[in-house]
């Protein structure tokens, strides 16, 4: 007789852990929210002012990659190219796809307004069954077949024809601003040559503590998100025998490099006005200004955590989500 297995963890209604190791990431919550996390197929035609592919960018691996090339008006083409936004999605390193909706949805707003290429990695290594680490080795190996593509190691026509290699910014939301922070700092460490980063953008970025801030005990909560969902996805994906006083998780705290020693390009960081994690991503704002390094603050009021997810189904989140794609432009023009 088999033996049924057992749920041992279970992360809202966003996955399931089973004793046997298996995880179901199924969406078990409202079914108004299911086309969200639905796959969006690539397109090489424009399709409103975008077209799409995916890139294998390892072989080995299957690490692939989605590239936004926004359509050129008559007017604009002028030989200029174009800037390059490396995206990396959140989920809390345990779940979400880069060809979900809402991230099509904001991803292709953003390469359209902003005259910029997308590239969204497919963080496919997730926790449990990868832990951190991981998820930042495939962010900076994306990185790196960037840097292919600029030394003509690798063609890729998209890039090759329509980018300028010389102005890659980092952008990420919720843990995948966590990444983007990691990701800069590994790129400073090492020695790239002449590819350098132009800036890191860190959109409501995963910082938090051990200990809980005034911030996540007092902002609204919901079954979409909230602390608790928040500590078992940071359960599953540190490594094991860590604490929220991660150096990923964690930044500016005392087991982090100092931020002082770390070679970061401009840094732009948004914060939701009833953001749960306010309080610790405005202490790493205010850490890296005390480091002297080159940062830049935009807080959103009114706004929770992940808002602009679901800026096309929810009238509300419209406003605040244009000023999102707006500092984003203004960002991504200054440098």
């Amino acid at each position: 007789m088999v033996q049924e297995k057992k749920m041992v963890v279970q992360v809202s209604d966003w996955l399931r852990v089973y004793d046997d190791g298996s995880v179901d990431r199924t969406w078990a919550g409202p079914p108004e929210f299911t086309f969200l996390l639905q796959p969006v197929r690539s397109h090489e035609s424009f399709i409103d002012g975008v077209a799409t592919k995916d890139v294998i960018i390892d072989k080995t691996s299957g690490h692939r990659v989605r590239i936004y090339l926004p359509e050129r008006k008559s007017e604009d083409v002028d030989g200029t190219k174009l800037p390059v936004i490396l995206h990396f999605h959140g989920g809390g390193f345990c779940f979400c796809e880069a060809d979900w909706h809402m991230y099509y949805y904001i991803y292709s707003k953003i390469a359209r307004e902003a005259n910029a290429i997308v590239v969204s990695v497919y963080l496919s290594r997730q926790a449990p069954e990868h832990r951190l680490p991981a998820q930042i080795d495939d962010g900076y190996e994306a990185l790196l077949w960037l840097r292919s593509v600029a030394q003509a190691d690798f063609y890729e026509p998209w890039l090759n024809d329509h980018a300028d290699l010389n102005r890659i910014f980092l952008i990420g939301d919720s843990s995948g601003g966590n990444i983007v922070h990691e990701v800069a700092a590994r790129a400073g460490y090492a020695d790239l040559g002449q590819f350098k980063l132009s800036g890191g953008i860190l959109i409501q970025p995963g910082f938090v503590r051990e200990t809980r801030s005034k911030s996540e005990l007092e902002q609204p909560q919901t079954s979409f998100f909230n602390v608790d969902m928040a500590d078992k996805l940071f359960s599953l994906s540190l490594p094991v025998g860590s604490t929220k006083d991660h150096p990923i998780t964690c930044p500016m705290g005392s087991l982090a490099p100092p931020l002082e020693g770390l070679i970061l390009p401009p840094i732009l960081v948004f914060i939701g006005g009833n953001d749960v994690f306010q309080d610790t991503e405005m202490e790493y704002y205010e850490a890296m200004k005390r480091a002297n390094q080159d940062v830049q603050l935009l807080t959103i009021p009114g706004v929770g955590h992940a808002f602009y997810l679901g800026a096309d189904m929810d009238p509300r989140t419209a406003v605040p989500t244009e000023s999102l794609v707006s500092g984003i432009i203004e960002f991504v023009k200054k440098h």
